[in-house]
């Protein structure tokens, strides 16, 4: 069975870095049957994060394949992807796009994500556009069945990763021009 993701905008009053509070509205992702019960679900997550009041402004079915977290990553970024099928019948190449989310730190690294989870593809493709998504978490729908919770609990640690911060490599190599190289010579 497919997977339907809702994407649902929540409006809430955010308390910021200064400590001043503002009112915002952020999409999140659920995986649901229906509308009804993606609001029903959006209300249960958003209720354990947000202890004042908030109020659901939209659902809609999302245009995402599929929905893939990666560790040590914290944002969520669209990949379009184009599969290459060649139509015998009238002899061109036909392109159908579709659309995925990976969990990456920026455009490059979604990237990368990308191939990474196209490798197994016998078909040829191409990737025409990464952009970062506004999306900024993902709840998707486990039955709670003992083979599912494991899926759960590796999904959720994908997720929850903190990005490895790594130090800047200091390049202490020299390279010597031409100029520089015809003077010596």
């Amino acid at each position: 069975m497919s997977n339907i993701w809702y994407e649902c905008k929540v409006k809430y009053r955010k308390t910021d870095e200064t400590g001043g509070q503002k009112i915002t509205t952020e999409p999140y992702l659920v995986d649901a049957l229906s509308y009804t019960e993606a609001e029903s679900r959006i209300n249960e997550e958003m209720a354990a994060y947000i202890s004042e009041e908030f109020k659901i402004t939209n659902i809609k079915v999302a245009n995402y394949a599929e929905i893939h977290p990666f560790e040590n990553a914290d944002r969520w970024f669209r990949s379009k992807i184009s599969l290459i099928a060649y139509d015998e019948e009238s002899g061109k190449e036909r392109k159908t796009n579709m659309y995925v989310l990976v969990q990456a730190n920026d455009v490059r690294e979604a990237y990368d994500n990308t191939i990474t989870i196209m490798k197994g593809t016998m078909g040829d493709y191409t990737i025409p556009a990464v952009s970062e998504s506004a999306i900024m978490d993902v709840f998707p729908y486990f039955s709670g069945d003992e083979g599912e919770l494991e899926q759960l609990e590796r999904f959720n640690a994908l997720k929850a990763s903190k990005p490895d911060i790594t130090p800047e490599i200091e390049d202490h190599m020299e390279f010597v021009d031409e100029v520089e190289e015809e003077t010596i010579a």
